[in-house]
Formats: C-alpha cells, sequence, structure tokens
C-alpha cells in the first residue's frame, strides 16, 4: 500500500473526496507541523484529526524524528528529545518521545510512529549512527510507555548504512511487541546499491505477519524492489510535488511533462489506461485532454496542479493493486520484471542497483 502525504492535514489543493475517489484509503500526516499550527488543542476540540480534515479513512502520523534531517539547521539534540526552533515564528519546542506521542494520542491517528534519532543517511559516521540506533530503542521504551491502547504504534529500525547495527536495531525491536515495523534512515540520497542492501539487511529477520514499512520511498521502480526485499507499505511526497510541476504518471511509472510544449495540441486524455476523474471525468463527462491540462500549466493555473495530483495519486494507487494482484494470482516475479523492462528497455541494460537487488533475491 502507498500512503500519499498530507503533511498539514490536507493534500494541498485536494477535498477529502477527492483523495477518496483515487481508492487511498491510509494517508500520512505530521506531527510536528500539526503541533506547531494549528496545534494539537485545536486538532482535539475538533474531535480528532479524522473529524477535523473530514478524512473517513485510516491516518498514520509520523513522529517528528524526520524533522531532525529537514530542519537540522534549526534543531538541538539531546538525551532527553530534540529542540526545535520554528520555522514560522522562530520559537522553540522541546519534542521528546514522550510528547511526540501525547501529540499522536490527540491526533488520534490509527498507526503512530516512536520518535527516533534520524541522522542522514549520506553521513558515513558509524559512531553517530551506532548512538542514534541505541538512542532510538531507549526512546522506543519511553514511547510504548505512553502509547494508547486503540492506537497502534510502529517501532522504527535505524543504523545508518551499516548492516551490523541495522541487524542489532531489528532484534532489539522484535524483543518488543509491536503491530508492524517500519524501516527508516533511508532513500535521503545515499547510493542506490547500498539502499537496496540496507532494506534488504532490515526486512530479513522481520517477522511476515506484521506490515513493513519503508518510509520515504515513493519512485515506481523503488517500490516494486522494495516490496520484492519484503516491505509491504511506503509514503513520499513525489506523486503530489512532481504533479504541482507540470509532470504526469502513466504506464508503469513514465513521466509526461506539461513544461513540454509537444503536448499543446494533444488532443487524447492524459492516460487511456487510468480510471481517475482527471482522466475519465465525472457524471458522464469525458476526461481532460493533455492540450487542456498544458494549457492550465502554461497560464500557472492552480486546476492544472489539481488534476494532475488527483491523476498522480490514483497512479500509485493503480500501480499498487497490480502488484497485490500478482501476488494473489502468483504471477509477482512475471510482473516485477515487466515493470523493470518498461523502465529500461531489456535486462542487458539494468542499472546495478537493481541487478544487486535481483541477486540478493537469487532471481
Amino acid at each position: 500500500m502507498f500512503m500519499p502525504v498530507g503533511t498539514a492535514g490536507t493534500m494541498k489543493g485536494l477535498l477529502p473526496e477527492q483523495v477518496e475517489s483515487t481508492g487511498c484509503r491510509l494517508m500520512l500526516s505530521n506531527t510536528y507541523h500539526l503541533s506547531i499550527r494549528p496545534g494539537v488543542e485545536v486538532v482535539e476540540k475538533a474531535g480528532g484529526l479524522h473529524s477535523f480534515m473530514k478524512w473517513p479513512h485510516s491516518l498514520l502520523t509520523d513522529s517528528g524524528g524526520f524533522q531532525m534531517v529537514s530542519l537540522n539547521k534549526l534543531m538541538e539534540l539531546t538525551e532527553e528529545g530534540v529542540e526545535f526552533e520554528s520555522p514560522y515564528n522562530h520559537s522553540k519546542t522541546l519534542l521528546t518521545p514522550e510528547e511526540s506521542i501525547n501529540v499522536q494520542v490527540g491526533l488520534g491517528s490509527n498507526i503512530m510512529m516512536q520518535l527516533d534519532d534520524v541522522v542522514s543517511s549520506t553521513a558515513h559516521d558509524d559512531n553517530r549512527y551506532k548512538t542514534a540506533m541505541e538512542r532510538s530503542i531507549r526512546w522506543l521504551d519511553r514511547c510504548l510507555e505512553r502509547q494508547s491502547n486503540n492506537q497502534s504504534l510502529f517501532p522504527i529500525v535505524q543504523g545508518g548504512l551499516n548492516k551490523e547495527l541495522r541487524r542489532a536495531s531489528v532484534q532489539q525491536i522484535l524483543e518488543r511487541d509491536t503491530n508492524g515495523i517500519a524501516i527508516g534512515g533511508l532513500s535521503g540520497g545515499e547510493g542506490k546499491e547500498s539502499f537496496v542492501e540496507m532494506v534488504s539487511v532490515s526486512t530479513k529477520d522481520l517477522p511476515e505477519e506484521k506490515p513493513r514499512y519503508l518510509m520515504g520511498v515513493g519512485f515506481p521502480v523503488d517500490i516494486i524492489l522494495c516490496c520484492s526485499l519484503g516491505c509491504d507499505l511506503f509514503d513520499c511526497v513525489y506523486p503530489t510535488r512532481t504533479a504541482r510541476f507540470g509532470t504526469a504518471l502513466i504506464g508503469y511509472g513514465q513521466v509526461l511533462n506539461f513544461r513540454n510544449c509537444s503536448l499543446r495540441m494533444d488532443s487524447r486524455v492524459l492516460d487511456m489506461d487510468c480510471d481517475c476523474t482527471t482522466c475519465c471525468g465525472s457524471n458522464g463527462s469525458k476526461g481532460f485532454s493533455r492540450s487542456y491540462i498544458h494549457y492550465l500549466y502554461q497560464e500557472k493555473n492552480e486546476v492544472a496542479c489539481h488534476l494532475l495530483s488527483v491523476h498522480n495519486i490514483r497512479f500509485m494507487m493503480r500501480f499498487m493493486e497490480e502488484i497485490r494482484l500478482s501476488v494473489v494470482e502468483g504471477k509477482f516475479e512475471q510482473h516485477l520484471f515487466k515493470v523493470l523492462d518498461y523502465h529500461f528497455d531489456s535486462r542487458d541494460k539494468y542499472p546495478q542497483y537493481v541487478i544487486k537487488a535481483l541477486d540478493i533475491l537469487n532471481i
């Protein structure tokens, strides 16, 4: 399953029913940003985040840990927690493991994440990775003591690009009984070969009956490779952010760029194989042409971004539906190669990280 990212309690430019129409049943929101604006007390008064944003399906909230990387110039880290300087008004907030859980309980998400010590995957510092991994386990215990019984708390595997640290993190997490397990600290700019190796190491000893959530991964090829390596859940801003830059995902992940003037006279709908409202229309109407979307985007009309966002979220839902169906039908390996051949033409053109993943899988 893929989770689109509604950082501040909304998908930019889309109503909840538009997101629902894509088939999305689980989306992600950001604990840190919601705690700053509008504030957890506002959301609690509205009856929780589901009620506040009028979203009838499931929600996952992150812990705020990722902001240690994204806002690293505005934070100070101690064993107690992490102190952030607000990017909005420069006020300071101490986010502890307990406070992260308190906020997520107030938000009322279905799945909440532990606060972990997040280190950039490009740090290449085993001492820092070791400190972060061990601190993340200590913080996990503090989170478990404060968790709500009607919410699932996911721990996060850490360890940077060090195989032994990741194995140790997994073993520590397995000693604590949780409903699912996340894999963090990757997809942050490290080499793709290191990425697939660390994903494989992180999933190897995880129980099959519990969902494995690989954080921050959204490119179609990466997703299907990581499904083959044992991951189940994914999130990323990629589909909606690339939509706002005028890009649509079609086929198995081909990029259609509406900055390209060749689409100016293209009367075809965005994607003949897609059943989203952008491509098929609604209430008996036909879908929007590439020419029309090109015109809107060139005019800097935000409707273009809305149409592309709906389409790209639906693309991700369809992409995951096909993966699930191939697993059910026992045809996953054939489907994997269909997607890879689509992107790279032939097997002798596969990049080295794909070959490495296939070697790990003994395919």
